[in-house]
C-alpha cells in the first residue's frame, strides 16, 4: 500500500515514517512543507530507501496536492498541523488556516482520488479540561479551551462529516502528550531537558500541578499502525499512555535525570485557559486492536534523555 503522509518531517510523522518502513512493506510518500518543526534530518536513515519519496509543499496549496496524489496514494494519515497552544494564543489565525483549512484542502484531494482510508490524526486536548477523577473517551463531548484544540477539533469534525455525507473511509486518533527523541525543543520535555543541560532555567506555569497523560511517540506510532490495520472507518480512537504526571513532579525527575539542582525550577505566569488535566482511556483500541502502549514512562523518559545529550 502506498500511504501519503503529511507533516511527515515533524516529531511524530518522521517517527511514523521511520517505522513505517523499517517494519512494513509499505511504500510512504511525505508531503511536508518544512516550516521550523519540520527536519529532514529526522528521516535521513530512510532517506534512500526506494520505498520513501519526499515532496515539499503545502497542505493548503490545492493544486499541489492534485499533483500530489497522482502518485497513486491508497491511504493518507495526515499529521499536518500547527500544535503549539501558546503560538496560538498568539496566533490563533495560522492555526485555523492550516489545522481547518488545510485539513479540509487533503480531505477535498482523498476524495476526489477515491482513497482506501484517511486517518485524522489528533489530540486529547479537544476534550477540554479534565477534574480529578477519571478519564476521556470516545463518547466525551469536545470542549476545546484554546485556539490550537479548537482547531484540531474543528478538523476532527470536518473529517467526520465527509465520512457521513461523502462515505468515506475516515478514522480519527486521539493520542495523549507524545514525547521521544526528535522532538523541537518547544514543548514540555524537550525544552526542559535541552535548558537543564545547559544549566537554563525550566519555566513552570503557574504552579506547576498541571497533570498530563503521557506517551512515548513510538507506542502511539504503533497504535496509529494498528488503526490502520484493523479499525473500523467512522470511528475515533483515543491513544492514552497511562503515565499521568504532574508537571512540577516531572521537571524534578528530569532535573534528577541530568544531575541538576531542582532550583533551576522558575515559576512564572499561568497562560489564558491553560487545561488542569487531561487522561485518556485506552479501553476501545485494546478492545478492537490488541493494542496496548508498550514502554514504561520512566524507561522512555531516561532513553529521551539520552537521546537529546547525544544528538
Amino acid at each position: 500500500m502506498k500511504i501519503l503522509v503529511t507533516g511527515g518531517a515533524g516529531f511524530i510523522g518522521s517517527n511514523f515514517i521511520r517505522l513505517l518502513i523499517r517494519e512494513t512493506g509499505h511504500s510512504v510518500v511525505n508531503y511536508d512543507a518544512l516550516t521550523y518543526a519540520g527536519n529532514l534530518e529526522n528521516l535521513a536513515e530512510v532517506a534512500e530507501d526506494r520505498r520513501y519519496k519526499f515532496i515539499k509543499g503545502d497542505i493548503r496549496d490545492r493544486a499541489a496536492l492534485k499533483q500530489v496524489f497522482k502518485n497513486k496514494i491508497d491511504a493518507v494519515v495526515n499529521f499536518a498541523a500547527e500544535s503549539h497552544v501558546d503560538r496560538s494564543i498568539e496566533s490563533p489565525a495560522e492555526f485555523l488556516d492550516t489545522n481547518v483549512g488545510g485539513t479540509a484542502a487533503v480531505l477535498d484531494a482523498a476524495r476526489a482520488h477515491e482513497v482506501k482510508l484517511f486517518v485524522q490524526i489528533s489530540t486529547d486536548e479537544v476534550y477540554g479540561s479534565l477534574g480529578p477523577e477519571g478519564k476521556f473517551t470516545e463518547d466525551t463531548p469536545l470542549a476545546p479551551n484554546s485556539p490550537y484544540s479548537a482547531s484540531k477539533a474543528a478538523a476532527d469534525l470536518l473529517a467526520r462529516s465527509y465520512h457521513v455525507t461523502y462515505g468515506m473511509p475516515v478514522i480519527v486518533t486521539r493520542s495523549s502528550n507524545n514525547y521521544g527523541p526528535y522532538q523541537f525543543p518547544e514543548k514540555f520535555i524537550p525544552l526542559f531537558i535541552t535548558n537543564a543541560m545547559e544549566g537554563r532555567q525550566l519555566p513552570l506555569y503557574g504552579d506547576g500541578l498541571y497533570c498530563r497523560d503521557w506517551i512515548h511517540v513510538e507506542d502511539n506510532c504503533r497504535a496509529i499502525q494498528m488503526v490502520m490495520e484493523e479499525g473500523k472507518p467512522g470511528r475515533v480512537y483515543n491513544i492514552g499512555g497511562g503515565a499521568e504526571r504532574m508537571n512540577l513532579d516531572l521537571a524534578k525527575t528530569i532535573l534528577d535525570l541530568l544531575g541538576k539542582p531542582h532550583s533551576l525550577i522558575k515559576h512564572v505566569a499561568d497562560r489564558p485557559g491553560h487545561d488542569r488535566r487531561y487522561a485518556l482511556s485506552s479501553a476501545k483500541i485494546l478492545r478492537e486492536t490488541g493494542w496496548a502502549p508498550g514502554v514504561p514512562f520512566e524507561d522512555g523518559l531516561a532513553l529521551t534523555v539520552r537521546w537529546y545529550r547525544e544528538n
